[in-house]
């Protein structure tokens, strides 16, 4: 039995979280008794694909000449991939992309989807799988009755496993039976740390006060080399781009550190926000619901408070 891994990449960069896919793929092959192969799809350099071996994924399938994809098209890819390949079990990271294709790719499969997935199966008789539910504050048993199933990873839950192997690369082609969409023309944002990729994340809301007063959240961020974020209303209010709204109606985000700024605390954000690992909450009313969830607090204004912790941590960095 293989088990086949899509490894996302932003312009021929291999991203974290397909490192921590390619992880998540060989633990589970190991425990099955499987093994593990990954797809990438576009132009990745042979030199980039070799940092798969750093995570032990021993062959990866490289699927050239695609310059920009949709999720239509990487579950075409994925399935005539896994079809040749007899693969059975499908794993996709927790972002955007893998959200978008796993759905597509179990349709085309017939096979099962679990996502959410924490951790490799707790059992193989029959294959078990924890998840996440209730928006993170509980978590299910998921039992596996297909025979085929796609895997969808919280982001930023398994972590990246270090295992050295030689990766062998095999160059081929594959169109798949996408014909829907054609590609006109593809703008990306490059500016800032991309929310969903995002270890340490500054995130700020409405006690803030207004617009003008974000420049410090934003130098914040940069001696973090944390990706910014805000709360709805903030977003609604049109203080920041909706891009940068976390929530349960926004972004779902699992950083290493989360510093909420100003943001009481409602329960709609904390449901996107509560898988962070470290949660640090800084405002002025004691009462906030946040620090209910904050492993650290600090009650002060956010305008004395935040410069001071700036440069606090720039004297530590030198």
């Amino acid at each position: 039995m293989s088990v086949l891994v899509y490894i996302e990449h932003t312009n021929g960069i291999i991203k974290k979280n397909a490192l921590e896919a390619a992880s998540y793929a060989v633990a589970y092959a190991e425990k099955t008794n499987g093994s593990a192969l990954g797809v990438t799809i576009g132009n990745v350099s042979e030199s980039e694909i070799k940092k798969l071996g750093n995570v032990g994924l021993e062959k990866v399938f490289n699927v050239g000449g695609h310059d920009y994809l949709n999720h239509q098209k990487v579950a075409a890819i994925m399935a005539d991939v896994a079809q040749k390949n007899n693969s059975t079990t499908y794993i996709f990271s927790g972002s955007s992309e893998g959200k978008g294709a796993g759905p597509r790719l179990a349709v085309k499969m017939g096979a099962g989807i679990v996502s959410e997935v924490i951790e490799v199966p707790s059992s193989t008789s029959p294959i078990t799988l924890v998840k996440k539910a209730f928006s993170g504050k509980g978590y299910a048993n998921i039992q596996l009755n297909h025979e085929k199933n796609v895997i969808v990873l919280s982001t930023n839950a398994f972590g990246v496993h270090e295992k050295s192997v030689d990766v062998h690369i095999e160059n081929i082609s594959s169109e798949g039976n996408d014909t829907s969409l054609t590609h006109q023309s593809f703008d990306r944002d490059t500016k800032g740390i991309s929310l969903p990729d995002a270890e340490l994340v500054v995130s700020a809301g409405r006690g803030l006060k207004g617009a003008e007063n974000w420049g410090m959240i934003e130098e914040l961020a940069e001696t973090l080399g944390a990706a910014t974020a805000c709360s709805k209303p903030v977003s609604d209010i049109g203080w920041r781009g909706h891009h940068e709204h976390v929530g349960q109606t926004g972004i779902a985000i699992s950083p290493n550190l989360y510093i909420a700024i100003g943001i009481s605390g409602a329960i709609q954000h904390l449901a996107g926000v509560s898988s962070s690992k470290t949660i640090v909450v800084i405002n002025i009313d004691p009462e906030a619901p946040f620090f209910k969830a904050a492993d650290y607090g600090i009650i002060g204004d956010a305008f004395e408070v935040v410069p001071k912790l700036n440069a606090a941590i720039k004297a530590i960095k030198g």
